[in-house]
């Protein structure tokens, strides 16, 4: 089912018609590659992070991990997730569904330049059934992300 706040977060940025409803979950990088026909790599993940006790999210492409050090010479610390049953009370969606639109005000979100690399990306909508299709510029632009960075 589409999330309303996301699906009126993307209209008013001009990005509403890209969303995608799935008649079976996307909840996992190849479980959403397998339902949108691309690589796992296309898949943006949205991952949550606690910086200095407060979410932080960055978004990744599908087939990187997050590097200790690049991660701690960003931030100043070392990479700690939301803990999963946190995630929804603080970021506004479930696991699965968490995506870089309508999150709550003052999380910052960074993209890390491994998505660079795609003429689109897939990030979730807000639901495990749904996901985003966008150009990397065009996430940046309808995420409101802080920027770019190279965390992976």
């Amino acid at each position: 089912m589409i999330n309303e706040s996301v699906k009126i977060w993307l209209e008013k940025r001009g990005f509403g018609d890209r969303l995608t409803e799935h008649a079976e979950t996307i909840d996992t990088v190849e479980h959403a590659a397998m339902r949108i026909g691309c690589s796992e790599a296309e898949i943006a993940k949205t991952l949550s992070f606690m910086v200095d006790d407060k979410p932080v999210i960055v978004v990744t492409a599908g087939d990187v991990r997050i590097n200790s050090s690049k991660f701690k010479a960003l931030f100043h610390t070392k990479p700690h997730m939301v803990p999963r049953e946190q995630v929804e009370e603080l970021i506004g969606f479930a696991p699965g569904g968490v995506c870089p639109f309508a999150i709550p005000e003052g999380i910052p979100i960074w993209l890390d330049v491994s998505m660079k690399r795609f003429e689109y990306v897939h990030p979730a909508g807000g639901d495990k059934f749904v996901s985003v299709k966008l150009t990397p510029d065009e996430l940046e632009q309808a995420s409101e992300a802080e920027g770019w960075c190279d965390v992976c």
